[in-house]
């Protein structure tokens, strides 16, 4: 599936070299989902975890403007009705409990509100823009912020900035992001998309996917277990590994005084 692309309305995706750069394509919307956009999403979650060809992904908007402006309320929310048109469908699945152990690397420019945020903070490695924008303004529209934004943030921000955040809807720079830890890193906008690429690339030639996925497997479940609990899964992941072939190849590399080749095998 290497150089595989696959196009559609308002989401891409490109497969290469065992990447899948992963691209919402709604700049006329400052990249907002709407339901299609969210089902074309799942299904593309649904291909990142299930295609043995895929070991990273990345996901961006299109354009220097936005990441994703958050959820398209013209269109998800009818009028009238005010039910919560992602809870319904369960469709940002990345958010919404996928077990997606692939590493993930969000490229910000520009807007990174709302569902963008909370997109986001499911994200293991995030590259932004020195002039993007990070926010929840659900509160100001009377929404609650759902998709795991009040259970990931206040663990992945100080606390009171969250709840600054959450409650107020206050928004921050990037300097703000990368001071309280919500970022890895800020590039100028051109060169968003090309960071996040090299570190794809050193998680696809330096690292054995398998062994990413199951330290991410590992630093996952233990967020919602006791330290005993996670040591029994992070020993049984390790086991796992050890037993397969590029646990082999890793150390014969390091021998040979050359780099390995991992085959995900």
């Amino acid at each position: 599936m290497t150089n595989e692309e696959m196009t559609d309305s308002t989401v891409t995706m490109k497969i290469s070299e065992h990447i899948a750069t992963i691209t919402i394509n709604r700049p006329h919307a400052m990249n907002a989902l709407d339901p299609e956009t969210l089902q074309q999403l799942a299904k593309i979650w649904l291909e990142v975890r299930d295609n043995d060809d895929i070991w990273v992904a990345i996901v961006t908007g299109e354009g220097e403007k936005s990441f994703c402006a958050g959820s398209d309320l013209k269109k998800t929310i009818p009028q009238g009705n005010q039910s919560n048109p992602f809870q319904s469908q369960g469709l940002l699945q990345i958010d919404n409990g996928l077990e997606l152990w692939k590493p993930v690397i969000a490229a910000v420019r520009g807007y990174c509100l709302g569902a963008g945020m909370t997109l986001l903070s499911a994200c293991d490695i995030r590259v932004a823009s020195d002039d993007s924008t990070f926010g929840l303004p659900e509160v100001q529209r009377g929404i609650v912020p759902t998709l795991g934004a009040t259970q990931r943030l206040p663990k992945q921000l100080p606390w009171a900035i969250a709840m600054e955040v959450l409650l107020l809807g206050d928004k921050l720079t990037a300097q703000q992001a990368l001071q309280y830890g919500l970022i890895n890193r800020i590039v100028k906008s051109k060169d968003v998309v090309t960071e996040a690429e090299n570190i794809a690339r050193r998680l696809t030639n330096e690292v054995a996917p398998l062994t990413s996925r199951a330290i991410k497997e590992a630093a996952v479940r233990s967020q919602s277990v006791g330290l005993t609990e996670g040591l029994r899964i992070e020993a049984l992941l390790s086991r796992h590994v050890r037993n397969t072939e590029d646990a082999k190849e890793g150390p014969k590399a390091f021998a040979e005084k050359r780099s390995p080749v991992y085959k995900g095998r």
